[in-house]
């Protein structure tokens, strides 16, 4: 992963392209953002269980035999 000198870089960076008054707004959408995923992460995995039956889009044809 990353170290502290390379995580330093890039904040330094950030903070020379953003400004530093956007970079509190930028970690607020990025925190949100990844709320957001994980909570639809999270449902699909409930969703997706082994006991739910498959989806099919409507219109697809699906060969029972094979499962495709």
């Amino acid at each position: 992963m990353f170290g502290v000198s390379e995580i330093a870089i890039v904040l330094i960076v950030a903070i020379l392209i953003l400004g530093a008054r956007k970079l509190p707004q930028l970690a607020r959408s990025l925190g949100k953002s990844a709320r957001i995923l994980k909570s639809e992460a999270n449902a699909m995995k409930n969703d997706a269980g082994p006991t739910a039956e498959p989806r099919t889009v409507p219109g697809e044809v699906t060969d029972r035999r094979t499962g495709h």
